[in-house]
């Protein structure tokens, strides 16, 4: 089972502590060995959800959506990306070198296309620009993979 993740960033310490229990609920419905995390390994619920797959025994693989991506990130996050991606059994990219809404996009899409259903930390509101969560469950839904809405009940975002 191949299971993609996309979310909101910036989340308080307390709503992320919610969203990995959420999250260990759904990696517990499979098989370790059949299991693979597919995120664009960004802070927050991309990068929480590959660690807790490979706590569980699965695999991850990343999408890179542009050469400038590690460097858009914080800095406070390097690290954490750097080990993701280096524990990535593959890593796909979109060829773009300008980490923009168009490429986070383009990385979402293949993101989608390579998974057999997407996890979405997701407020339920509209995208607050071109790419953002809103827009990748929405594709998900046009491409037909099925996407679980995982949002804490009373969880607010900045």
């Amino acid at each position: 089972m191949r299971l993609g993740i996309t979310g909101h960033r910036g989340l308080s310490a307390q709503v992320e502590k919610q969203v990995r229990t959420l999250f260990a609920d759904e990696i517990r419905q499979f098989a370790p060995a059949e299991l693979c995390g597919v995120s664009c390994l960004a802070d927050g619920p991309d990068a929480w959800f590959v660690e807790m797959v490979i706590e569980y025994g699965g695999r991850c693989e990343a999408v890179v959506p542009a050469e400038e991506y590690r460097a858009g990130l914080p800095a406070w996050h390097h690290e954490t990306y750097d080990a993701l991606l280096a524990q990535a059994a593959r890593v796909h990219s979109t060829g773009l070198r300008r980490s923009d809404a168009q490429a986070h996009m383009a990385g979402s899409e293949i993101l989608v296309g390579l998974v057999d259903r997407l996890i979405a930390v997701w407020d339920g509101l509209a995208a607050r620009g071109y790419g953002g969560t809103a827009d990748v469950v929405a594709y998900a839904e046009r491409m037909g993979v099925p996407a679980t809405v995982v949002w804490p009940e009373g969880a607010t975002r900045d």
